[in-house]
Formats: structure tokens, C-alpha cells, sequence
């Protein structure tokens, strides 16, 4: 599954310990964005790594995107899902 991870925290350390520990999945494309291709199980790791560090009230998405494309799945013909996920983790 591709995945796009964004988000906007304004406290510089939590910010900082997201960071790293999304490039242990992904790769940066900005400060703020990265970009995964997980696996399910991999996902979920992530998932649970990103929620020792962020808090309520910091914005975190997670958007599914078709692979073959790189849009997200709403608007691909070729995905099998049909709706964007935006996941907020605590």
C-alpha cells in the first residue's frame, strides 16, 4: 500500500521525534510529507510508532493512494478502494 503521511505539530520536539521516527518507514519528499510503500503489517507498526509521539491536537493525516498513479484512491479508476482514508492517530 502507498501511503502519504502529513502533518503540522507545532511543539519543535515532538515535531522532531515524528520526523525521525517516519523516515525509519518512508521517505521525505518535504519536511512535513512523507511517502511509504508498507505493507499492511508495516502500517500498523507505523501506526503505532507515530502514536508514542503525537498528542490531541496535533495534525497528523494518513492518505491511501493507488501505487500505479500516485492520486488518491477516490479518483483512480485502478484502485480497489473507493474513498480516501484520513486517519488521525493518539
Amino acid at each position: 500500500m502507498f501511503i502519504v503521511v502529513a502533518y503540522d505539530i507545532s511543539d519543535d520536539k515532538r515535531r522532531t521525534r515524528l520526523h525521525k521516527t517516519l523516515k525509519r518507514f518512508g521517505e521525505a519528499v518535504q519536511y512535513s510529507v512523507f511517502e511509504c510503500l508498507l505493507t499492511e503489517e508495516r502500517f500498523g507498526q507505523m501506526c503505532q510508532a507515530v502514536a508514542k509521539v503525537v498528542e490531541d491536537g496535533d495534525d497528523l493525516r494518513y492518505y491511501d493512494l493507488c501505487e500505479a498513479c500516485h492520486r488518491e484512491a477516490k479518483t483512480c479508476g485502478r484502485a480497489k478502494t473507493t474513498k480516501k482514508q484520513a486517519l488521525y492517530v493518539v
